[in-house]
């Protein structure tokens, strides 16, 4: 951290068409919001930067479907989004919005200064034009049917049944969404970045030097490099949005993409008059926090921006996490699949750190994870009940009972081996829970500070000085022990309050209140310290930092998600199979001898490249890191995912496999899937491991 003198931390723009879901939180806002505790604690000058975006299509098409105007759109939903973060402690500095003047301005001056510095093409090109609402019209207000699943209601940039990526031109029978009119096609003219351009200084800045990107962020870059960048659109034919500032350009906006990230520069000049401290001096680490969905914008488009633009810094790191499912099922906003967050809060009041636990233990850091309503009442009571909670709970209540309320003294003369290993766990526990952070990995930082509260039950049941006063007589005569004891205890709960807080904030400060000490013992500084709730000074009666979550409270979480869920908008989408008819298991096949088993050579290795092969609809063309090599791996699932869907994820290679020619590319190996009813699914391990790492 030495070379930084500030921090810029930023969180995803969700866009104002909705409320936010417990899969947008696991996916950036907790561990930014994590990290930027954390920094705080260390007494950092970091700046936690957040807002919504307000602009682009799905904007207009909500106002449409509500038949109000985008700014009601926005006001409403901008609301519910900015509470909704605020009760979950995600505690940003400015929680901003893209459609005040502040930004406005911010983002056509930065277009601007790209145009007067030559650095936009101009280009004519012909796209569909809605006759009857005389609008040319943006992907999304484009309907017709998708050529690869007959689905009657598929969009302009994605058929919903089918999954498939489409474009306008491919739609069968278009027509647009504000008439139903079917569209015809004229010239309009926009603003092009020419992306192509920065290819050498992104693979020098990006691929050369941040090697040390996670595997999912720097092998999607990677693809896309290696694909070749193109010119792209900066500008869009729409009346809402941040206007294009040159002559001649009416009803011409700013692309939304092009305007979002902008957000992040306009919100810090709104938080504070030294913002150009925080985006213009190259000891700022600029750190972008965002779901997979939005790499190439964050890594590749706005790093180009800057760059194009001149005088900002770059992203020192852009940690990006998968996706989070629900019940097993992707999250469909649409669909109503999802937990959302505002509901959550009134569902679960003064509970909002069960829920931070429980996103950041399954956070989908390497690949994508599943949140069930099972686990979270498992992981609250099995763990932050039965452990963290038990163990600050048991030292309080035992302080008071045999220590009369007051923190006892240590005595050096009788204290033993498991008192001095109380201090080794403090350390080793704070330098864990530091290396985590700094490398992005909450998970494991998470699991470390939940060890810290696992030593201290074990220290205190291996003490048991309610044994020792089982008697009057019998606690007279070791006093001494029973105060080494719940001394060490009240000094693990305090350093616990310490490693908790970036996680569970609402935890820490009720620890803070039981032992009547002031936040500032929650900076960093003091972790590890045996001296931080001083002798003879009384604290407070204990309470419950945690409640058990009944079965109950469970099945009417589930029976609300799937009550809740809506129909798929696509008027002819199958219905979906009922359980029962999952297709029977492929019958076994004869049976082998150990030795034909062990001459398999079986390692996990992560994707770092995919594209589609020439010419062949069912073939991808994989680059797998297996550790000691990069191997090319030819494999039939283009029919079953994207090739920027799967880069990063880990999977299990057949290592010996001899090679083989498939439409003239030499396959290294082949790639282990397990078949679902037709559907296709990696054999990859629980937890992410060493690219090379055996199967056995």
């Amino acid at each position: 951290m030495a070379k930084f003198n500030r921090y810029l931390i930023t969180a995803a723009l969700p866009y104002a068409n909705g409320p936010v879901h417990i899969g947008h939180l696991a996916g950036c806002y907790l561990p930014a919001d994590i990290y930027v505790r954390y920094l705080r604690a260390k007494k950092a000058d970091v700046k936690f930067i957040g807002g919504t975006d307000e602009h682009g299509v799905p904007i207009t098409i909500k106002a449409m479907q509500e038949n109000i105007s985008p700014q009601d759109i926005v006001d409403k939903y901008y609301n519910i989004i900015n509470e909704s973060f605020a009760e979950m402690g995600i505690s940003f500095d400015i929680f901003s919005r893209t459609s005040r003047p502040v930004h406005h301005e911010t983002a056509a001056d930065f277009f601007l200064k790209m145009y007067n510095d030559g650095r936009f093409e101009e280009k004519e090109s012909e796209q569909y034009f809605d006759e009857v609402k005389q609008v040319f019209l943006a992907d999304r207000y484009i309907i017709g049917t998708c050529p690869n699943c007959g689905n009657e209601k598929a969009y302009g940039d994605q058929c919903e049944r089918c999954g498939s990526s489409l474009s306008p031109e491919e739609l069968i029978n278009p027509r647009s969404a504000l008439s139903d009119a079917v569209p015809v096609k004229r010239k309009t003219k926009h603003w092009y970045m020419p992306l192509q351009q920065y290819e050498p200084w992104l693979r020098e800045w990006l691929l050369e030097g941040h090697k040390e990107w996670k595997n999912n962020v720097y092998g999607q870059c990677k693809s896309w490099l290696d694909n070749g960048l193109q010119s792209r659109a900066m500008t869009r034919d729409s009346n809402w949005g941040v206007k294009v500032p040159l002559p001649n350009a009416e009803g011409k906006v700013l692309y939304v993409w092009f305007d979002a990230p902008i957000g992040y520069i306009s919100a810090t000049k709104e938080l504070t008059p030294d913002w150009a401290d925080y985006w213009c001096r190259e000891d700022t680490k600029l750190v972008h926090f965002i779901g997979k969905d939005n790499i190439v914008f964050h890594c590749i488009i706005f790093p180009a921006m800057l760059k194009a633009h001149g005088g900002f810094v770059l992203p020192e790191n852009v940690p990006a996490n998968e996706f989070l499912n629900i019940e097993g099922e992707k999250v469909s906003t649409s669909r109503n699949w999802a937990v959302w967050v505002h509901e959550y809060v009134k569902d679960f009041p003064d509970q909002q750190d069960v829920l931070r636990y429980v996103l950041c233990s399954t956070a989908p850091e390497t690949k994508d994870n599943d949140f069930t309503w099972k686990d979270f009442q498992d992981r609250n009571n099995n763990e932050l009940v039965a452990i963290l909670g038990n163990f600050v709970n048991r030292t309080m209540v035992l302080m008071h009972k045999l220590c009369k309320g007051k923190v006892p003294p240590f005595h050096t003369d009788v204290k033993d081996d498991k008192d001095d290993a109380v201090l080794a766990v403090l350390q080793n526990a704070k330098q864990e829970i530091e290396d985590a952070l700094e490398n992005f990995r909450f998970r494991d930082a998470l699991q470390a500070m939940m060890n810290v509260a696992r030593e201290g039950n074990r220290y205190l049941q291996e003490k048991q000085p309610w044994i020792l006063a089982k008697t009057p007589e019998l606690q007279e005569q070791h006093q001494a022990l029973i105060d080494n004891c719940l001394h060490l205890c009240l000094q693990l709960t305090a350093n616990l309050a310490i490693f908790c807080n970036p996680f569970l904030p609402f935890t820490a400060r009720k620890i803070c209140h039981m032992l009547k000490v002031v936040d500032r013992m929650l900076e960093w500084e003091n972790a590890g310290s045996l001296k931080l709730v001083s002798v003879g000074y009384s604290l407070r009666p204990p309470e419950l930092l945690f409640k058990k979550i009944e079965d109950e409270q469970v099945a009417a979480q589930v029976e609300k998600l799937r009550a809740g869920l809506k129909p798929s908008s696509t008027a002819n989408a199958e219905p979906a199979a009922p359980a029962a008819a999952s297709a029977p298991a492929a019958p076994q096949k004869p049976e082998i001898q150990f030795d034909d088993f062990a001459k398999l050579d079986l390692r996990v290795g992560t994707i770092l490249q995919a594209e589609k092969v020439e010419k062949a609809d069912k073939l991808l063309k994989l680059l797998v890191d297996i550790g000691t090599e990069k191997r090319t791996v030819v494999s039939g699932i283009a029919m079953h995912f994207r090739p920027e869907e799967i880069v990063g994820k880990q999977v299990t290679l057949v290592a010996n496999l001899a090679p083989r020619k498939m439409r003239g590319i030499e396959s290294q190996g082949m790639i282990l899937m397990a078949e679902d009813n037709g559907k296709l699914v990696f054999v990859n391990p629980a937890e992410a491991v060493s690219p090379g790492s055996g199967v056995s």
